[in-house]
């Protein structure tokens, strides 16, 4: 067990310090250049080395080593051992990949390629449950003493006074252009931290229920679960089912309902991942049980 969970650890170390180059390169390689600032502690290394000529990675450094000191002192050391290793490592990046020429390119491709490269490397981040500190980190430690207002709320108010700064020191053009890379860069973290694999939810409501059952697991080889329901108005007990189905399994399946029911009711939602048998594995090392 214990050699499984070192290599667990390892592996979620390394993807940390892939995901943090990747992040940096974006800064460095798109964000500076251009001067586009999208928030976070990034975007205001870039308006102080603007002004006051102040390297990237220092500024990291300054801004999270007080940050740490009091996160560490509220939550306590288990919680902020990765987020620590990931915004030093920041700082490491910031600095080796700033000798990596810039692209020299018009604004609206390195406000893409920079919402690439950094929505990238903050998602494998998040896929390790870590932090890159700085914003973030601000946000629970003021949380903390302002217990009502929800943690979003706090990280949209920060990044926004950034943003706002860097308007006022590069103008309404380069904040716009940072606008579309915010948008791309949540696009990019939500696909790495949530997944592709989307699938369809279904819930069938009808008085056929057992012959719906019958003819979904014969044709789309799909399990179902029948809950027990009682309609409130008639007050009669049916069965309802649930079938977690692929997209392309969606028209199929609803074709065999109505074949069987033409007055059943059915439910579609949307289903980011499903991780499980028939579907995806677990993307995790998990724990094996010794014998």
């Amino acid at each position: 067990m214990k050699e499984s969970f070192n290599k667990s650890e390892l592996k979620n170390y390394l993807m940390i310090m892939v995901g943090i180059t990747i992040l940096a390169i974006g800064i460095n390689v798109y964000y500076s250049p251009q001067h586009l600032v999208t928030g976070g502690i990034s975007g205001l290394a870039i308006i102080l080395d603007y002004v006051f000529r102040i390297p990237l990675w220092l500024t990291n450094v300054i801004v999270n080593i007080p940050l740490f000191i009091v996160g560490i002192k509220i939550k306590g050391m288990d919680f902020a051992k990765k987020s620590i290793f990931g915004a030093a490592f920041v700082s490491v990046a910031l600095w080796y990949t700033s000798f990596i020429p810039p692209v020299q390119s018009d604004l609206l491709i390195s406000s893409v390629f920079g919402g690439l490269f950094v929505g990238a490397g903050v998602g494998l981040v998040l896929r390790s449950s870590a932090s890159t500190g700085g914003t973030d980190l601000l946000a629970i430690i003021i949380k903390h003493y302002l217990k009502k207002i929800p943690i979003n709320q706090i990280m949209m108010c920060i990044d926004g006074m950034i943003i706002v700064v860097g308007l006022f020191v590069f103008g309404v053009e380069k904040a716009m252009y940072a606008l579309i890379s915010i948008f791309i860069v949540s696009k990019v973290v939500n696909t790495l931290v949530e997944g592709v694999n989307y699938s369809k939810e279904v819930h069938i409501i009808s008085e056929k229920s057992d012959e719906i059952a019958q003819e979904l697991m014969k044709h789309l080889n799909r399990g179902i679960t029948s809950i027990n329901g009682k309609g409130v108005y008639t007050g009669k007990s049916k069965d309802i089912l649930y079938i977690v189905c692929s997209t392309e399994e969606l028209i199929e399946l609803q074709r065999i309902v109505k074949e069987v029911d033409t007055e059943a009711f059915i439910i579609i939602n949307d289903v980011r991942e499903v991780v499980g048998r028939g579907f995806t594995q677990p993307q995790y090392d998990g724990y094996k049980e010794e014998k």
